[in-house]
């Protein structure tokens, strides 16, 4: 508890910094702003920003990066609710019942509940992360390259049982992602791979140009799609930001119910804000007293996903810091930030540089805190913005995030790719395929490869080394368990269930 206080004051020390500070302000505002404007995306944003973090310090770095995303979470539910355009994807449930909301007359209250719930759960998920980070990393640090193999194909499988959609096609994105990332050069050899004569491809495929392709430029091709949307609740003044007594009753359990199932989720590889937020929704359908008002404005309704999506957007953190595990696209993202630094993610990172790990998660409690007071009072702000016509958004869009990936290498040749991968992530999404666990197959690819070959390696080859450990082998069976189950009818009917949005 001692250690665990004097990390903490040290945290703090390290993000009340002027250059901290600011740049958690600018984290939360940007992300704020990207979960406002449909159409930008947090993974797209974060990518496009890695260039300009080269520069930085790595914990000053992080902390914008981080802002941006838990941001976008709070950002996502203005949209959701004013004009049933959501701003991300994890806050699609909220519009069911916070447009609903608005309609009524009941903006104000439903964007304070919304922010409120955010503001409790990212503080409580973040407690979450300072009291488990050490002791996972003690655990970590007892793995072994079996152990790590084993933890990451877990990872891979979780990202397929979690994923929308098919199991079959979760697994044909995550095996996808598994080939691009053996695009390059042999790990051992140094010998060329898939890279058809081309000399930028020697190096392999940078994530972060996969990923804006596939989130970014996708996201826009499909906006432009649905230009045409109706935004006349824009025109409705927003008053009554205060709720009721009784509103915070009624969401007092739901917010706990979402902060707990949102820290959860959050945590598993695959989980992340979205899946959050449509169990938390789906959860609170089946045990709320009001669940007949579901679908036409119950607040229960915007306190539950809005909650667990925050919290989960905080505990994602925690494999990231303890592991170097990412648990979604946008913590692949941070690892490739913790790369440009010089900093090799895993268990060493909180031992080796703990000013960085405890500077970022001090910076969490401070950036919730920035969130409550940019959400509520900019609410007016947030909502000339959405006016702004999507033709006229997207091109400033593009040239961004153009410069962002010709930064990366000073390569049109990236720029390129972004787009190529683009058109993929567009033809994906339009054969209902999800491309996150793309991105987190080629992430971990990498990781897998080399622990598989260290490990038969150190044991000349004999894989029952992957068998032999009580800890290795109890992962593949889990692995191997869970997959089963995924596939088993019933309870892909339930995996499903979750997703389903009503009328």
């Amino acid at each position: 508890m001692t250690d665990s206080i004097y990390n903490l004051g040290m945290g703090f020390g390290v993000a009340l910094s002027p250059i901290n500070l600011a740049m958690c302000f600018l984290g939360a505002l940007m992300g704020t702003l990207v979960g406002v404007l449909p159409g930008v995306g947090t993974v797209a944003t974060v990518a496009m920003l890695l260039p300009l973090t080269f520069g930085m310090p790595p914990e000053t770095a992080l902390i914008m990066l981080a802002g941006i995303y838990y941001g976008a979470q709070y950002g996502g539910s203005t949209t959701s609710i004013l004009v049933n355009i959501p701003g991300e994807a994890s806050s699609i449930i909220t519009a069911i019942d916070g447009f609903k909301m608005a309609q009524k007359g009941r903006a104000g209250k439903a964007l304070a509940v919304a922010a409120i719930g955010s503001f409790v759960a990212g503080c409580v998920s973040t407690l979450l992360v300072s009291i488990l980070g050490e002791p996972l990393t003690e655990v970590a640090l007892a793995f072994g390259a079996a152990q790590y193999f084993s933890l990451m194909v877990l990872g891979l499988v979780l990202a397929v049982v979690l994923a929308r959609g098919s199991v079959v096609r979760a697994l044909s994105m995550v095996a996808l992602g598994l080939l691009l990332a053996m695009i390059g050069s042999d790990l051992e050899s140094g010998a060329q791979r898939m890279t058809f004569g081309l000399p930028e491809l020697s190096d392999g495929l940078n994530f972060s140009v996969v990923a804006m392709g596939l989130f970014g430029f996708a996201e826009i091709f499909r906006n432009l799609e649905d230009d045409g949307v109706d935004r006349s609740v824009l025109t409705q003044k927003i008053k009554g930001l205060m709720p009721t007594w009784q509103d915070l009753k009624s969401c007092f359990m739901p917010v706990v119910r979402g902060t707990a199932l949102g820290s959860v989720l959050g945590i598993l590889p695959g989980g992340g804000a979205t899946i959050s937020s449509f169990a938390a929704y789906t959860l609170e359908k089946k045990v709320s007293r009001n669940r007949t008002e579901f679908g036409r404005g119950a607040i229960e309704g915007v306190a539950a996903p809005e909650s667990a999506n925050n919290a989960a957007a905080q505990t994602s953190f925690i494999p990231l810091l303890t592991l170097g595990l990412p648990s979604n696209a946008v913590m692949a993202l941070m690892i490739g930030a913790m790369m440009i630094q010089g900093i090799v993610p895993g268990p060493q990172v909180i031992e080796k540089q703990p000013e960085l790990v405890w500077g970022l998660i001090a910076s969490m409690w401070i950036g919730n805190l920035m969130l409550l007071v940019i959400n509520l009072p900019l609410v007016g702000i947030w909502v000339k913005l959405l006016r702004v016509p999507y033709r006229l958004l997207f091109p400033s869009i593009v040239v961004f995030c153009s410069i962002g990936m010709y930064s990366i290498n000073n390569s049109p040749f990236d720029v390129i790719m972004a787009g190529v991968f683009g058109l993929v992530g567009y033809v994906l999404v339009k054969w209902d395929f999800e491309p996150a666990p793309l991105i987190l197959g080629m992430v971990l690819g990498l990781m897998v490869e080399e622990n598989l070959r260290r490990a038969l390696i150190i044991s000349r080859g004999d894989t029952s080394v992957f068998f032999t450990s009580p800890l290795s082998l109890g992962l593949l069976l889990l692995s191997g368990a869970l997959l089963i189950l995924a596939v088993l009818p019933s309870i892909s009917g339930k995996r499903n269930e979750v997703f389903v949005e009503e009328d």
